[in-house]
């Protein structure tokens, strides 16, 4: 028994063990498509009003995109999202950490989308 000795070193994962390098590559891959708009989160009740005012902007603006809403963890992570829900706008994020109104939906929309 030492005391003073070596502490072993533990490998951690970013999202709790649940990574492995499939996962990690599928949620790149889905990073690097973008062309859509996402709501990243774990399917709260924040998340699904965030996606409600995201389908709500796109309809007011006329606009024709899908609204995916990822609730693996490890592909949220890939988008370097701590705190959810957030929205992901052509592979970027625009807004994480709290649930936006229509008209804040908007503005977003405008500014990445031109």
């Amino acid at each position: 028994m030492s005391l003073f000795g070596k502490k072993k070193e533990e490998k951690t994962s970013c999202c709790g063990g649940n990574c492995d390098t499939e996962s990690m590559a599928k949620a790149e891959k889905a990073k690097a498509e973008g062309a859509s708009v996402k709501v990243l989160g774990s399917g709260c009740g924040k998340c699904n009003q965030l996606e409600a005012a995201t389908k709500a902007a796109l309809e007011q603006l006329g606009m024709d995109a899908t609204i995916d809403h990822v609730t693996d963890f490890s592909q949220i992570a890939a988008y370097g999202v701590m705190t959810t829900p957030a929205l992901v706008v052509d592979g970027k994020v625009v807004s994480y950490g709290k649930v936006l109104k229509t008209d804040e939906v908007v503005k977003l929309l405008q500014k990445t989308r031109g």
